[in-house]
């Protein structure tokens, strides 16, 4: 990505005609959710909402009730929360059926705190209350199979042929037609819904792929994320081939997806400066540096998420920011008033993109609200760091960052009490699940990891 510019939002919107449409939203894990209802139903249902039965915010990824911590007062019973279109996303998917993007609410009209697009919503209304907008954009990294995902299933997701042929290292174009046949079809969904895609390529394992999703503001951005996800599944199923977006399918190389981000100001953009970094924009790498260790658990989300974080293979270790500096967990991007912007490098393919995008606005707002200053930034490589120089290593384990953003008062303050005690619960879940239903902390990559991540989130 060389730009951040904005997409415009709603532009496929209509009023729906089809016979069905289908309802979809992410849960906290990141699975795309949903129903689908006849078209008089939902034309009904438009203002007053959709019920869906609280189970959503209370099941694991293996369909067990997470127990441990507390629920509030609307969760625990089995009642409805309520799904609420928003009319701007409404899509025609495929003839006859329509798709449109919701949040959740309760009852009392109330957004469910723990509903992953309210958060980013409302991260971007006290952004704008200090005066600014933000663009964002997404690199999604995912890893396609030869097999159907009938036959990775009877595999039990291991051993596994890479679509495409077995070389890596990125950017190759001697790729196998299978593969490219596979993307291009990909790219065409994206244009007949509407998704605003800028490039994709060959990546660093084999079977990779790199898309990159073009810029807007952060709510847009999420809602084409996850109809990104979707379509790629889709895709690959017609074809007889399986994808996933698991943070490490095999024991090569993890999967990513970095975010990159600008504040604009009455159109301009703040982090540019001819000699940059601008101040806003060192403000802003204090506040992402301040609430990095917390951040960590939401944006590497489960188990394999902290098998990707080596010394020397591609994800940040360390936190730190730089200059053009891909091996420090921020890279700042500086000198050209479109293209001066911060890479967030740290989520990985698994995060939520609406929940990752919660956490780091969190940390830039903190950053420019409370004028946090930046340390140093590191111009060498920010891997293999010698001890002593009193640069922290990010949380490496899914307990240590649990226990970072428990303690994290920014982003207990911003994100809300509810939503970080209940991470902070489902991650411990998770924990206790690997370690008590057949994960092995000591393998590259254990089955129980295959199994219950390989396709969710």
């Amino acid at each position: 990505m060389t730009e951040l510019t904005t997409s415009a939002p709603g532009s496929h919107a209509r009023e729906s005609g089809a016979r069905t449409v289908r309802l979809e939203a992410t849960n906290p894990e990141g699975c795309f959710l949903g129903k689908t209802v006849e078209g008089k139903k939902f034309a009904s249902g438009v203002d007053s909402g959709f019920a869906f039965a609280d189970l959503l915010f209370g099941l694991d990824l293996g369909n067990a009730p997470a127990f441990g911590f507390a629920y509030p007062d609307w969760r625990g019973h089995l009642d409805d929360v309520y799904f609420r279109p928003d009319m701007s996303t409404l899509v025609e998917w495929e003839q006859g059926l329509d798709a449109v993007i919701g949040d959740y609410w309760l009852k009392d009209g109330t957004p469910v705190p723990l509903c992953p697009r309210n958060l980013v919503r409302k991260m971007v209304d006290r952004l704008s209350a200090v005066g600014f907008t933000a663009t964002v954009a997404v690199e999604i990294e995912a890893t396609a199979f030869e097999e159907s995902i009938h036959e990775a299933r009877t595999r039990g997701y291991r051993d596994l042929t890479p679509l495409g042929g077995g070389a890596g290292t990125a950017y190759h174009l001697a790729k196998s037609k299978d593969w490219v046949e596979y993307m291009s079809a990909v790219a065409a969904r994206f244009d007949e819904v509407g998704i605003a895609w800028e490039a994709w390529s060959d990546e660093d394992a084999a079977g990779q792929v790199e898309l990159n999703l073009a810029p807007g503001d952060p709510i847009t951005v999420a809602d084409a994320w996850a109809r990104t996800r979707q379509i790629m599944r889709e895709v690959a199923f017609e074809r007889g081939h399986t994808v996933t977006f698991m943070a490490k399918p095999t024991a090569g190389y993890g999967q990513a997806s970095h975010i990159n981000l600008s504040l604009q100001r009455d159109g301009a953009n703040v982090f540019y400066v001819e000699d940059g970094p601008s101040e806003t924009m060192l403000r802003a790498i204090g506040g992402l540096l301040a609430t990095m260790e917390g951040n960590t658990s939401i944006v590497l989300p489960q188990i394999t998420s902290y098998r990707r974080l080596v010394d020397l293979s591609g994800p940040p270790v360390t936190v730190t920011w730089g200059i053009r500096n891909k091996t420090t967990a921020v890279r700042a991007v500086c000198g050209h008033p479109k293209q001066s912007r911060l890479e967030y490098r740290l989520p990985g393919a698994d995060a939520n993109l609406y929940l990752a995008l919660a956490g780091v606005l969190a940390g830039v707002i903190a950053g420019v609200e409370r004028k946090i200053e930046p340390p140093e930034p590191v111009g060498a490589m920010a891997w293999c760091l010698p001890p002593g120089l009193g640069i922290e290593r990010i949380p490496d384990t899914m307990t240590k960052a649990a226990d970072a953003l428990e303690a994290d008062p920014i982003l207990r303050e911003l994100l809300g009490d509810e939503f970080v005690d209940y991470w902070v619960g489902s991650r411990r879940w998770e924990w206790m699940q690997f370690h008590t239903a057949g994960g092995d902390p000591f393998a590259e990559l254990s089955e129980w990891e295959s199994a219950r991540y390989f396709e969710l989130p």
